[in-house]
């Protein structure tokens, strides 16, 4: 059973939180830029990883940390993009459950809301490969926001 939430308003474009995040991240493309932002909807984020080689197990598998990385990177978009710019968020927790071979190509993380508070937002990811509705992996993420008082 799954239940509704109310769906925070969209305070960010696509465009918008991609130009913040290369500020802020640039070190994120070193190996050039593999993670896109497709999609910022109330409450729902669609990003994709176009996996490269350096994402590739042997046999063109794409690998399980570059899909970690890939539902850290949606729930932080679906956070910012709805809730918005709290650049010191972090990762409390990530589950991940790994459900078939993820060939190799584009990935589609969608990830949505679930619980958004004050101090923790919980959100719940899906991955397909672009083309198929296969779910490849699901997971589960934790962001914890900082008190505004905080100066980091």
């Amino acid at each position: 059973m799954t239940s509704e939430v109310a769906a925070p308003a969209v305070k960010f474009s696509p465009a918008e939180l991609t130009e913040f995040l290369d500020k802020a991240f640039p070190q994120m493309h070193a190996l050039g830029r593999a993670y896109f932002i497709d999609e910022i909807l109330p409450g729902k984020a669609i990003v994709r990883l176009k996996a490269g080689d350096v994402h590739l197990r042997p046999g063109g598998t794409v690998s399980g940390p570059s899909l970690m990385a890939l539902v850290d990177y949606a729930a932080y978009v679906v956070l910012l993009g709805n809730m918005g710019l709290h650049a010191l968020a972090v990762t409390t927790n990530i589950n991940i459950n790994f459900l078939r071979k993820a060939e190799a190509g584009e990935m589609i993380a969608t990830c949505r809301i679930l619980k958004g508070g004050k101090r923790l937002v919980v959100m719940e990811c899906e991955i397909t490969r672009e083309g198929s509705d296969d779910l490849i992996a699901h997971a589960t993420a934790t962001y914890s926001i900082p008190p505004a008082s905080f100066k980091g």
